[in-house]
């Protein structure tokens, strides 16, 4: 989740500012200038100065962010010939949920980019799933040559299905009725091990797992018959999440010398009221892009929280 999380704001970043038009020819300027349905509306034929622009943008971005990202993350850590590593029974599974969570995210923004140039909504979804599992598994392969880590089948499986989730539901429903979102707050065990689970809440979203859910948001109007007055903005959110960890496989007695707390490890299953903002009709193009782009976060709402061997918790806000 932690390298994944820093390429999501990389590319986020890159594709509200990119610079990629510099590489388009005059006329393609002036196309994309004097378009008649607007620069920020689909257009519905393929528009190839478009094409090009987001070509060129992703061109770009793919080595930037993967450079970035090795200086950020590897470059400090030794090397070694390339190796699997199995991690699959670290931190309550969490990681891997967030892995799918991840290629779903990535893959959503370019394909967007790619319907927007005027491509047709599945084949849109063929290059953004694609592009984004080119991104995903070359940080697979970053790891596998990485000491400190090693390629890891789970990670790949997970990105796999995460991918999947965005681009079937194109091929069977030419939509999206099953949103990918993610939650988060602050935990006490972040404390005890801040190098570790971070400091602070940027840090915290970063490496805290014991603070992150994430969400299956289930729209029930996208089922549903179009004259249906069941509300097209709101939605059923199923969660997971998990508490008490302060390691990945286990809890340490002790850091640097000094012991800390006993914590109980345990997973977490939430049900809760979920809304689509995707789905909000509005007169505003700039309400309805925000809405759109804070679509990936599950707003704080009433939910049911169950556990292993717990009671089951009712919450009035939970995020």
């Amino acid at each position: 989740m932690r390298k994944f999380f820093l390429v999501f704001l990389f590319l986020s970043s890159c594709y509200l500012s990119s610079p990629a038009g510099e590489s388009l020819t005059a006329r393609e300027k002036y196309a994309l200038r004097t378009d008649s349905i607007g620069l920020f509306e689909v257009s519905p034929t393929p528009n190839k100065a478009r094409i090009r622009l987001v070509g060129y943008t992703i061109a770009g971005v793919y080595p930037a962010s993967m450079a970035w990202l090795y200086t950020q993350w590897y470059r400090g850590y030794p090397q070694s010939s390339f190796h699997f590593f199995n991690d699959n029974g670290e931190w309550q599974q969490m990681d891997k949920v967030a892995h799918l969570w991840d290629a779903y995210s990535v893959s959503k923004p370019i394909m967007k980019l790619f319907y927007w140039s005027g491509l047709s909504k599945k084949k849109s979804a063929l290059y953004g799933t694609g592009i984004a599992y080119l991104f995903q598994t070359t940080i697979e392969i970053f790891d596998g040559f990485s000491s400190e880590w090693g390629f890891s089948t789970g990670d790949a499986i997970a990105n796999t299905l995460g991918a999947g989730t965005l681009l079937s539901q194109q091929l069977i429903w030419d939509e999206q009725r099953i949103t990918l979102k993610y939650s988060f707050h602050q935990t006490k065990y972040a404390k005890f091990r801040p190098a570790l689970l971070g400091s602070g809440v940027v840090e915290g979203i970063l490496k805290d797992y014991n603070g992150l859910t994430c969400w299956m948001s289930i729209n029930p109007y996208s089922f549903l018959r179009k004259t249906s007055k069941f509300p097209k903005w709101l939605s059923l959110g199923l969660g997971y999440g998990a508490e008490g960890m302060t390691g990945g496989y286990s809890n340490p007695t002790e850091v640097d010398g000094k012991p800390i707390p006993s914590f109980e490890r345990y997973r977490q299953y939430y049900v809760a009221i979920d809304f689509d903002l995707a789905r909000i009709e509005t007169r505003s193009k700039f309400l309805g892009g925000l809405f759109k782009l804070i679509n990936i976060i599950h707003l704080p709402s009433p939910s049911i929280e169950f556990n292993e061997g717990r009671a089951t918790k009712f919450r009035a806000l939970y995020f």
